[in-house]
């Protein structure tokens, strides 16, 4: 039970963002003149669709009676959002009732279905952002087993670059470009045919070298062909957004890798600074996250969520557990440069957040009917065991395709398909494979793990999709981007690239998720017209769903960069608010992926649950690590849409100020900050104001996540943004997407 937010009415007043209507407690007319007050909801746990809480309220069934206070516990069928950061009510089950005013209260049966009718007409929301910090428990979906060796690190203290090669160099004739091609970077490196020299652009210069892997040089002779290129990529830069004080002023140092490497750099000679409160130092002068431990003299690196020492910045490096970091890292303070690692830092609040908001979905409703997808093949489908399962992968196909016995599924776009051919006709599939939750991250399908379904009819099957199914896992105590192991690229006419987890600089932002660092982005998809994150002529695209916009270096009201520039989505839309870094895209981004899909909605409402066993396995019921029957689906026993009925409730005009803890006792906050226990009809003073405060403590953080996530949807205009599939070559070979988002050709 939730109040709506209308974020056209949204007023920022004293640091909180109040509504024009629907504000905190909600009352409701009862029975002769009197009225049920209930207090703001305190989310008990979350998972999947389902949401359970619990809400302190006071009834009145005459206007003059004396309040009676209680508490009642229920569980909600949800509609998740992800790009609006809203959760939305829509259904209710009143599962418990406490009364400690009246334990003899009558019809508390009346109540509870009183209650449960009304709340769904209410259209009631909760941003998510208050829900992961007032979330008190959550049974996390943790990946476990996933790849901690660290990735070849390059070091340098001058402006540098790193080039990305999916393995040993593939060219190709390019019919348009009337060049050779390496196919598999997401770097535009061309060859004329018959000669021997390459050609590379990055950062806005060209290099040459006769060998792909080493020897970059600059260059501003090019031959004609490649001026040719060149002129296109000029002109096309003129259309996209410069950023001040970014572009490198002079050609960089090229580092080329064939396998997952990073690199860290410095302006000059490593420079350290004290990190505020700790004995940790920084370097202040990098773009990455790189801090030296004042005590043991060890450098700690993060990459792509996981921590990495050494006592230099050449390395050796080696793995660091989250809750074996130095004990400064948990106190770096929240505000600062540094303070996005927190949530990479086990027991820190924005770790705990990290992890419960990886437990959020997206959702959406899929009309069987409509919903179509297809799937590309290089020759006949070759499909290969994938450990420890009954699965079989499909290696040479454009997207994830699964074999469980003579039935075959689809992943695309978030939504399960089926069918009995290899090569289709896909229909919507209301199931998932029987051990899809036993698919070990040493296989590129992993992340179908994190798809779900939820719930079903005749015309319609209800999806979801958490975090996971775009790289971002719970491991141990923290989040962590990928799964950590290279999965081997296919080759043969075409070529599928598979999911990456180190080379991009991929970073956590609190507010708006994973996303690139920095000179990551810029030099990959800067004036990009051939070849990058916009190749117009396709390429290798790099990780999967992100294209992510550059965060502010200090978000309004602190957490700044800690040097680097991180992140982007997991889920969320992209924000900047820096005025010296511009997007280095055209338009800004979202994570929802459903919307690339015409046939889903994720604004139609989610059926109510069933009673009685759900006719199919959702993100609230892991499978069964064994083979079972599956049951047949039936149609729901809900509506799947709201009543028409306008809502009863009104705004009340008593203050927010009663709250409930796990065992149902009632407390009241007076304006000086203490608290009072409800006891024998009044209000005594409490001792158990410790508890309290934290409580307290948890919503006022969520209203300022809240106020902070609204805020960076406002600063940002909406721009649609730019299509990642490969467009059509007449050239024989071409490269595909990435299908670490489940589809290579999502």
């Amino acid at each position: 039970m939730y109040p709506r937010i209308a974020i056209t009415a949204m007023l920022l007043f004293s640091g909180l963002w109040l509504t024009a209507q629907n504000e905190w407690p909600r009352e409701i007319p009862y029975k002769d003149n009197g009225k049920i007050i209930i207090f703001q909801p305190q989310p008990e746990a979350y998972e999947g669709n389902k949401l359970k809480s619990r809400a302190a309220i006071s009834i009145r069934e005459k206007l003059e009676s004396e309040p009676v206070f209680g508490v009642v516990w229920s569980e909600c069928i949800t509609e998740t959002n992800r790009d609006t950061r809203m959760l939305t009510l829509e259904s209710i089950k009143i599962t418990d009732t406490r009364f400690p005013d009246s334990p003899a209260i009558k019809d508390v049966e009346a109540l509870k279905k009183y209650i449960e009718t009304e709340a769904p007409k209410w259209e009631l929301q909760i941003s998510l952002d208050q829900l992961l910090t007032e979330l008190e428990q959550s049974t996390y979906a943790k990946a476990e087993n996933l790849n901690t060796a660290p990735p070849k690190i390059f070091y340098s203290d001058k402006p540098s670059t790193l080039v990305l090669i999916d393995g040993e160099p593939k060219g190709q004739y390019d019919d348009d470009m009337k060049v050779n091609r390496i196919l598999n970077s997401p770097f535009l490196i061309v060859q004329e045919k018959g000669k021997q020299d390459y050609f590379l652009y990055a950062s806005g210069f060209w290099y040459t070298s006769t060998d792909v892997k080493k020897g970059w040089v600059p260059t501003d002779k090019l031959p004609k062909k490649v001026k040719k290129i060149d002129k296109k990529i000029k002109n096309k830069e003129k259309d996209i957004e410069a950023s001040a004080g970014v572009k490198p002023k002079n050609p960089t140092q090229i580092f080329v890798s064939t396998l997952p490497a990073e690199l860290l750099q410095t302006n000059g000679p490593a420079t350290y600074a004290n990190v505020e409160s700790t004995d940790l130092l920084y370097l202040s002068n990098s773009e990455n996250a790189i801090f030296k431990d004042v005590d043991s003299q060890e450098n700690y690196i993060l990459l792509s969520g996981r921590w990495y020492k050494s006592l230099g910045l050449d390395g050796p490096w080696t793995y660091v557990h989250a809750d074996k970091l130095p004990a400064d890292f948990a106190k770096i303070p929240e505000g600062s440069e540094q303070d996005m690692v927190l949530a990479s830092v086990a027991g820190t609040k924005a770790a705990d957040e990290a992890i419960r908001d990886a437990q959020l979905p997206q959702t959406a409703k899929v009309d069987r009917k409509k919903a179509q997808a297809s799937v590309e093949y290089d020759g006949q489908p070759k499909f290969e065991a994938i450990q420890g399962t009954n699965l079989q992968l499909a290696i040479n196909a454009s997207s994830t395709v699964m074999r469980e016995g003579n039935t075959y599924y689809l992943v695309d776009n978030g939504v399960w398909f089926v069918s009995n051919n290899a090569t289709g006709p896909w229909q919507v599939s209301d199931q998932r494979p029987e051990q899809v939750n036993q698919i070990p991250p040493e296989s590129s399908a992993y992340n179908t793990r994190y798809v779900y379904v939820y719930e079903s009819t005749p015309e319609y099957v209800y999806v979801g999709y958490t975090p996971g199914y775009l790289g971002n896992y719970v491991f141990g105590p923290t989040i962590v981007y990928g799964t950590g192991f290279h999965y081997d690229p296919w080759f043969g006419v075409n070529y599928f690239p598979q999911p990456w987890t180190y080379g991009f600089g991929m970073h956590y932002n609190p507010y708006i998720g994973w996303g690139m660092g920095m000179n990551y982005a810029y030099h990959v998809g800067w004036g990009g017209y051939y070849g990058g994150w916009y190749g117009h002529y396709g390429g290798w695209y790099g990780p999967p769903m992100y294209h992510p916009p550059y965060h502010p270096h200090h978000p309004p009201g602190g957490g700044g960069g800690g040097g680097y520039y991180g992140p982007r989505p997991g889920g969320g839309t992209g924000v900047n608010n820096n005025p010296r870094v511009e997007h280095y895209n055209d338009g800004r981004q979202t994570n929802n992926i459903y919307k690339n899909r015409k046939d889903v909605s994720t604004r139609d409402r989610v059926p109510a649950a069933k009673s009685g066993r759900p006719s199919t396995r959702s993100g609230t019921e892991r499978p069964s690590t064994q083979p079972s029957t599956r049951p047949r689906t039936q149609p729901s026993t809900r509506p799947s849409t709201k009543p028409s009925t306008q809502p009863s409730s009104r705004p009340s005009t008593q203050e927010n100020n009663v709250m409930t803890d796990k065992s149902g006792k009632i407390y009241q906050r007076e304006n000086n900050g203490n608290w009072n226990q409800r006891n024998n009809n009044t209000w005594q003073p409490s001792q158990n104001t410790r508890q309290m405060d934290q409580m307290q403590q948890s919503r006022d953080r969520g209203n300022y996540r809240t106020q902070q996530s609204q805020q960076r949807s406002y600063n940002t205009p909406s721009r649609s943004a730019p299509s990642r599939s490969a467009p059509q070559r007449s050239a024989p070979q071409r490269s595909a997407p990435s299908r670490g988002g489940g589809g290579r050709g999502n």
